[in-house]
């Protein structure tokens, strides 16, 4: 039986963040968290650290102080590995790889969404017919849809997303929307980063307004 004063654990958890480069600060003391079912949308200006927040968080950055938690634990290498999917700016494809070689391999090194293949992500994000195009042959809008075919696939719980409407359409753009919200009914979480308020799915949603350092 469920204990009724048990609460779970924020799916992520960020405590005093703070990074500096160069011995000059970027961002924090920041806390904040994420449960699953939500999105928190991180915005800010060029420069308020939008990029690197993420960076950190998926264990590319190492901070200056303070300390980041996944489902309640210190967020180590390997639950970075299992509950982390990460999108950023570069798409981390294969340019001599096809659509669908790009998904087999990626699935091969992160694992695969139950009961979701390579061909079914494909066609959610608009690339059926596509399956044996070669990457460099794609439009850049063409490569961020199959980045978010690899997303979708991942069998991480918790997606950082660093503008994810770049390079897309209003129909692209609608895509993302969906997606997350279809990921956070199914128990998932989302960090979005962006600068203007394109990510309006009907889910619960944090803000986190980063500034530039003076």
């Amino acid at each position: 039986m469920t204990d009724p004063l048990y609460a779970a654990p924020p799916l992520l958890a960020a405590h005093a963040l703070a990074f500096s480069r160069n011995e000059e600060p970027v961002f924090g003391p920041l806390d904040f968290h994420v449960d699953a079912g939500e999105a928190l949308l991180v915005q800010g200006d060029n420069g308020a650290g939008k990029t690197t927040l993420l960076r950190v968080l998926a264990g590319l950055l190492h901070l200056d102080a303070g300390k980041v938690e996944i489902d309640g634990r210190r967020a180590r290498r390997a639950e970075r590995s299992r509950f982390i999917a990460y999108l950023g700016h570069l798409p981390a494809l294969t340019a001599d790889l096809t659509t669908l070689e790009n998904l087999h391999f990626l699935c091969g090194l992160h694992g695969r969404r139950a009961k979701q293949m390579p061909g079914s992500a494909l066609a959610i994000v608009g690339l059926s017919g596509y399956e044996n195009t070669l990457v460099r042959q794609l439009s850049a809008g063409q490569k961020k849809r199959l980045s978010l075919a690899r997303l979708w696939l991942s069998p991480a719980p918790l997606w950082l997303l660093d503008e994810p409407y770049a390079n897309l359409d209003l129909d692209g753009i609608n895509l993302v929307n969906r997606m997350i919200s279809a990921h956070l009914r199914s128990g998932g979480a989302a960090l979005v980063t962006t600068h203007g308020a394109y990510a309006a799915p009907p889910v619960r949603t944090r803000m986190l307004t980063l500034e530039v350092a003076a």
